[in-house]
Formats: structure tokens, C-alpha cells, sequence
């Protein structure tokens, strides 16, 4: 029993310091990462950071620049 929970533990640090890298990677705070714990929530913010436009984007000139 302690075990699992271990691994639990284990695994969803692992899965927020992942996200937390994600978002600070697409230029948002990683803070946002932790909206993950809440249901529903955690739905719309992965659809926002999937279909928003990316402040590291609008920084860099973005990929989608072609000017």
C-alpha cells in the first residue's frame, strides 16, 4: 500500500514538472501547470495552451511568419 502511494507521488510530480516545462517553454508562467489538479479546468487549460498563440511565438517572430 505505502508503495503505490509512493509511486503515485512519484508519478504526478513527475507529470507537473513536465507540464510546468511546457508552459514555460511556450513562454507562459509554469504556475499555469498546476490548473492540471483541477477537473475540467484541467480540459480547457490544455485546449488553450494547445490552440492559444504562444507569447515565445510572438517574441522569436513565430513559426508562422513568413514575411
Amino acid at each position: 500500500m505505502a508503495f503505490a502511494f509512493l509511486l503515485y507521488i512519484v508519478l504526478l510530480g513527475t507529470f507537473v514538472f513536465a507540464m510546468w516545462q511546457i508552459w514555460e517553454k511556450a513562454g507562459y508562467n509554469g504556475a499555469w501547470s498546476l490548473l492540471m489538479f483541477i477537473p475540467i479546468v484541467n480540459l480547457a487549460s490544455f485546449f488553450y495552451l494547445a490552440f492559444s498563440d504562444w507569447p515565445v511565438h510572438r517574441m522569436l517572430g513565430g513559426p508562422d511568419d513568413f514575411d
